[in-house]
């Protein structure tokens, strides 16, 4: 069968760097940090003191009181991303047939911050089983499309992808299938998350995976820096609408870039190392990239996972050279992770949104906070470091690796 086109026709985005896509833009291409002491919780005794939170949060700028008290806050991110992404695709949701709309969600952790709380009070109540009635629904991740779903009445396919920190960028190819393959003509996704919390930096801590650098932290994460000491926690969500193209043509639509593949692998190797060679790495980058039945030379730029751990930076690098041999030195490429930290489960579609944003816009957002290349990393890389450019973005490749060995990479071009 002929497969549909899809396109990007809406974005919407909570983030520590802005709360909405355009402040977040902004903040990208101007190499801002989103990183700052954590004051939402006492850090005194805790080996990580800072988090790339979204500042001066205040649900009820968004949802009524008996609401907010009802939602995590990764359904939150989840449902003020979701809206933003909506009003910008000028979706006229009276005239759209809500059966053939749906809702595919990322998320890794779920609601972490409501289950910490909720034990912490039958401990403190002497063990005395007193839950919240909506324990159970605020926690659960698939809570996050369900809600979506509800509020706009999407009819459709309806789940949450889970794959650690590449959930939403596994939930945004599910929802390309659906598009593409017919059974469906717009899908909301991407993913949310909010664990930068009392269990979200211990659990963390206890790994040695996140930085400690509490002396200074807007330069804590440093993707491939010879200094780098763990990756920052961030928090908050994007979502996209995905659109059949002929759908999007018919309405009018304005559309950011077309989505044209995805791929997905497994290490296969270690539950949160990845394999030194990249061997997971180069297969999802080769499996999107015959997905989308481009030629490797089309791809100007490339969204790094560059989570600023040891392991994962060099082994990623290699396998960018080992996918694209001689042009891997053509390309731009950067870790938006060194300005929003890392979403975990929500991280994948925040780094597709900039790649999405870098093709309509020309400019490749940088890998901030570089000052001293890691000695294993190939010099001769094009790492955009710690200033944007302009350059013309043909296509556009998007990395996200997850603990357990799950890879995915997307792929989007500049729609003619």
């Amino acid at each position: 069968m002929k497969l549909k086109r899809v396109v990007v026709t809406g974005l919407g985005t909570i983030n520590s760097l802005g709360n909405n896509l355009n402040e977040t833009w902004q903040s990208l291409i101007n190499g801002v940090s989103g990183a700052s002491l954590i004051d939402s919780f006492d850090t005194k005794d805790f080996k990580t003191k800072f988090a790339c939170t979204i500042k001066n949060y205040n649900p009820l700028k968004y949802f009524r009181k008996p609401v907010a008290r009802k939602l995590d806050l990764f359904t939150q991110y989840a449902l003020i991303s979701a809206d933003e992404a909506v009003i910008d695709s000028y979706l006229d949701l009276e005239k759209i047939d809500k059966d053939r709309a749906g809702v595919i969600w990322g998320v890794g952790i779920g609601g972490l911050e409501t289950l910490t709380n909720e034990i912490k009070a039958y401990v403190l109540n002497n063990f005395i089983p007193r839950f919240n009635p909506f324990f159970i629904p605020k926690i659960i991740s698939d809570i996050a499309p369900g809600h979506i779903s509800i509020k706009y009445d999407f009819r459709g396919p309806n789940f949450a992808t889970v794959a650690a920190c590449a959930s939403s960028a596994n939930a945004l190819v599910d929802a390309f299938n659906y598009i593409r393959l017919g059974k469906v003509d717009i899908m909301i996704s991407g993913g949310s998350e909010a664990a930068a919390n009392v269990a979200g930096i211990a659990g963390f801590n206890a790994m040695r995976a996140i930085s400690t650098r509490n002396d200074d932290p807007k330069t804590a994460s440093r993707p491939f820096d010879v200094g780098r000491d763990g990756f920052v926690i961030g928090e908050g969500g994007a979502a996209f609408i995905l659109e059949e193209y002929e759908h999007a043509v018919k309405r009018g639509a304005k559309i950011y870039a077309e989505f044209i593949g995805g791929g997905l692998s497994a290490d296969a190797h270690h539950i949160t190392a990845p394999h030194p060679e990249g061997r997971g790495a180069t297969m999802v980058m080769k499996n999107a990239l015959d997905d989308a039945n481009i030629k490797y030379e089309e791809i100007d730029y490339v969204n790094l996972h560059g989570t600023s751990t040891g392991l994962g930076d060099i082994a990623e690098t290699k396998a960018l050279k080992n996918v694209f041999g001689e042009h891997a030195y053509k390309i731009s490429i950067s870790s938006t992770k060194s300005m929003h930290g890392h979403l975990l489960g929500a991280t994948g579609a925040l780094e597709a949104l900039a790649s999405v944003m870098a093709i309509k816009n020309g400019i490749v957002p940088p890998t901030i906070n570089h000052f001293e290349l890691d000695p294993r990393i190939d010099s001769k890389l094009d790492f955009t470091f710690n200033h944007a450019k302009k350059r013309k973005i043909r296509a556009a490749l998007s990395n996200t690796f997850g603990f357990g060995g799950h890879n995915v990479s997307v792929i989007f071009k500049q729609h003619q």
